[in-house]
Parts: structure tokens; sequence; C-alpha cells
């Protein structure tokens, strides 16, 4: 506010109430993981509304949103790199096969992308989910 910036102030007080409705709606304080969750469901929508506004040929809307998406990428974990997602994903892929004995194929999207999502979870990470599904997707085809 001191700054006078008027549009990182706008994000902020949009990230402050969209955490305390959370909060309200749950009827508790929010966890880390749900405030990250909250976070990078605003992130998607913002997402959303730039493809919507390229389509609809307005970039100045678009703008305003990725101005936004960059505010609120500060309040998140560091997002892994394509390279070590790619790397994770076919370590875990390697892993299903070594333990169910076989190569897996696309009916194991799920146990993969459970064990890929646990895996970020437990480095401390984010990824968006749909570029490790396209991954996981590519590797289980491969």
């Amino acid at each position: 506010m001191k700054a006078h910036d008027a549009e990182r102030t706008t994000t902020l007080r949009l990230i402050k109430n969209a955490l305390k409705n959370k909060a309200i709606e749950k009827r508790e304080p929010l966890t880390q993981a749900e405030s990250e969750q909250a976070l990078a469901s605003m992130i998607k929508q913002r997402r959303d509304s730039i493809e919507q506004f390229n389509n609809g040929n307005r970039p100045e809307l678009a703008a305003k949103e990725a101005a936004e998406i960059a505010v609120i990428e500060e309040f998140l974990p560091k997002a892994m790199d394509e390279a070590g997602l790619a790397a994770l994903v076919g370590e875990v892929i390697g892993e299903i096969a070594a333990s169910t004995g076989q190569k897996p194929g696309p009916r194991d999207m799920g146990l993969a992308m459970k064990a890929v999502q646990a895996r970020l979870q437990e480095s401390g990470v984010r990824a968006e989910g749909r570029a490790v599904s396209e991954l996981v997707k590519r590797n289980l085809a491969g």
C-alpha cells in the first residue's frame, strides 16, 4: 500500500479474502496445505480466465490476470521445472514397473498420478496437475 502499487494491493486483498472465506467455510483455521490448495485453485482460475480473454481478444484483461498470478505465486512453494518433473515421473513409473513385474500401461494412470503427487508433496514443491497428467500419460503410452 505504501508503494502505491494498486494492482498488488488488490491481489493481496483477493488472497486474504479467499483464505478467510475458506476458513469460514471450514469453520476452523486452515492448515498450510489447505492454504496452498486455495492459492493453487486461484491460479488455476486465473489461467482459465487468461485463456478466455485471449480467445475473446481482450489482451489487457489477460495481462491483468497474469500479473495477479505472479503475485499469488509468491506465496506458494517453488514450482518444479519441466525437466525435474519428467525425471520424477520416470522414476515413479520405473518403481511401479519394478513392484508389479511388468511394464505399466494406461490402466495404471491413477496409481502413477497418486504416487507422483505424494512424492511432490513430500519434497515440498508443487507442479500443475495438468502438466503432471500429460507427462504420466506420455510415459505410460511410450
